[in-house]
C-alpha cells in the first residue's frame, strides 16, 4: 500500500468515524457501563421545595412572537410565584417592547445600542438572582413539564447545566431546510442522549438550556456560539452537562435554504472559534473521557472532517489511475458519485419546492459540510469585529 492509499483510507476512516462510527462506539460503550452501573434515579422535588427559576430570553426585534412566547411561558407548569421571566432587547427598534409592556409578568432590559446576544446575556445576567437560570429563544415553545424536568436533572450536585433538547417543527409540506433540519436534529438528539448517560453531553444549544447562577462568567463580546462556549466552560469547571429530553424547545425550521446556508456558516464559524477558545478541553489528561467525546462528536465535524469529506473524491479517482487494485476503487467512486448525484438532485428538487425526503438526507448533508468550510472564511472576515451581532434567519411559519 502507497503513501496515496494511506491518506486515502485514513480520510474515509476519519469521515466514518465522525458521522457513524462514533455513533455506534458510543451505543456500545453505554450499554457496557449501564450494564454494570445503573443509573441512580433521583425523585422529583417538593412543590414546595422548588427553587426560583429565571426564564432568560435574549431578543432582537421579536415583534412576531412576543406574544406566542409569553402565552407559553404563562402554560409552564410551573409555580407563578418562583418563575420570573427576564427579556433583554437590547438594540430592537420594532414594536418588541411595546408588545412587552403588555404582559405585566415580563421584566424587560433594553438599550438602544446593539451589541450582539453574548453582550445582552453578559448584561442580562448582572440582575439575576435566582440559582438557576433557563435559557430559551423567543422563537421556541417549551413543552409544559420543561422547567420541572431541568429542575429535576439539577437533584444531581454534579451538574452544573442542563441541555435541552431541540425539536423542529415538521409541517406539513417542508421544503428542504426544514426536512433537512429536522432529520439532523433526530440523530443529534440521539447522540447527545448517549454522551449524557456515557458522562457528559458535549454542549447546550440555546434553544433551551439551564446553568447554575454562580457557573456563570461573562463571555467574549464576538462569542458567535455563547449557548456552546457557555456549557463548556462550565464543564471546565469539573461539572457534568446533563441532557433531558423530556425538556424541550420547539421551533420551525428555516424558510429556505440561503436562510438555513446563513444560519449553518455562523455556527460553523462558531464552531471554529470554540475549539480554539476551549482547546484545554483537548487534553486528555486533564479532562479525560469528556476530550475523547468533545473531540469525536464536535471538534472533528468543525475541523479536519469536511475538509477530508471532500478529498475523498479526488483522492479516488488519482487511485483509479495508480494502484494495483482499480476494481476497488472503482466501487468506492461509483458510490462516491451516487451519493454527491442524489445530492445535486435534491438540490434541484429543493429548488422547484418539490418534497422528497429521501434525497434531503445527501443534499442537506454536503449542504452542511460546504457550509463549515466556509465557515473559515466567514471567522476571518469577523477577526477584527468586537460585536456578535448577526444577520438573523427566517423562520418557516406556523401552520
Amino acid at each position: 500500500m502507497h503513501a496515496l492509499e494511506i491518506i486515502f483510507w485514513t480520510a474515509l476512516f476519519i469521515v466514518f468515524y465522525t458521522y457513524v462510527g462514533y455513533g455506534i462506539l458510543l451505543y456500545l460503550l453505554v450499554k457496557i457501563k449501564e450494564t454494570f452501573h445503573k443509573p441512580t434515579q433521583r425523585p422529583l422535588p417538593a412543590e414546595e421545595k422548588l427553587p426560583h427559576l429565571t426564564l432568560f430570553i435574549t431578543a432582537y426585534n421579536e415583534e412576531e412572537v412576543v406574544d406566542e412566547k409569553m402565552r407559553n411561558c404563562r402554560q409552564l407548569d410551573y409555580p407563578a410565584d418562583k418563575l420570573h421571566i427576564l427579556w433583554v432587547t437590547d438594540g430592537s427598534n420594532d414594536r418588541t417592547n411595546e408588545r412587552l409592556s403588555r404582559w405585566p409578568d415580563a421584566t424587560v432590559l433594553h438599550q438602544p445600542q446593539r451589541q450582539g446576544k453574548t453582550a445582552a446575556m453578559n448584561r442580562g445576567m448582572e440582575f439575576v438572582k435566582t440559582s438557576i437560570v433557563v435559557f430559551t429563544d423567543a422563537n421556541t415553545d417549551l413543552n409544559s413539564q420543561a422547567l420541572r424536568e431541568i429542575v429535576h436533572a439539577f437533584m444531581d450536585p454534579k451538574v452544573g447545566c442542563v441541555a435541552g433538547e431541540k425539536r423542529i417543527a415538521m409541517q406539513e409540506k417542508d421544503n428542504a431546510a426544514g426536512g433537512g433540519e429536522g432529520l439532523y436534529w433526530k440523530y443529534e438528539s440521539a447522540l447527545k442522549s448517549l454522551d449524557s448517560r456515557l458522562y457528559s453531553a458535549a454542549g447546550a444549544a440555546g434553544e433551551l438550556f439551564a446553568i447554575r447562577r454562580q457557573l456563570f462568567e461573562p463571555m467574549p463580546t464576538d462569542t458567535l456560539l455563547d449557548d456552546f462556549i457557555l456549557s463548556l466552560r462550565i464543564v471546565m469547571k469539573g461539572y457534568r452537562i446533563a441532557y433531558c429530553a423530556s425538556a424541550y424547545a420547539t421551533e420551525s425550521g428555516s424558510a429556505s435554504m440561503e436562510d438555513e446556508e446563513k444560519r449553518k456558516v455562523r455556527i460553523a464559524a462558531g464552531g471554529l472559534q470554540s475549539i480554539w477558545r476551549l482547546r484545554p478541553l483537548l487534553n486528555p489528561f486533564k479532562y479525560g473521557l469528556f476530550s475523547f467525546q468533545y473531540t469525536s462528536h464536535r471538534v472533528l465535524r468543525w475541523s479536519l472532517t469536511p475538509i477530508l469529506l471532500f478529498a475523498l473524491l479526488p483522492l479516488n479517482i488519482a487511485l483509479l489511475f495508480t494502484t494495483a487494485h482499480p476494481l476497488l476503487y472503482a466501487v468506492i467512486w461509483l458510490l462516491q458519485a451516487l451519493f454527491y448525484l442524489m445530492g445535486s438532485w435534491g438540490y434541484y428538487l429543493s429548488r422547484k419546492q418539490i418534497k422528497n425526503k429521501l434525497l434531503f438526507v445527501p443534499y442537506y448533508f454536503l449542504f452542511m459540510n460546504v457550509n463549515v468550510i466556509r465557515g473559515f472564511g466567514y471567522l476571518y472576515r469577523r477577526k477584527n469585529n468586537n460585536s456578535g451581532a448577526w444577520e438573523k434567519a427566517k423562520r418557516a411559519q406556523h401552520q
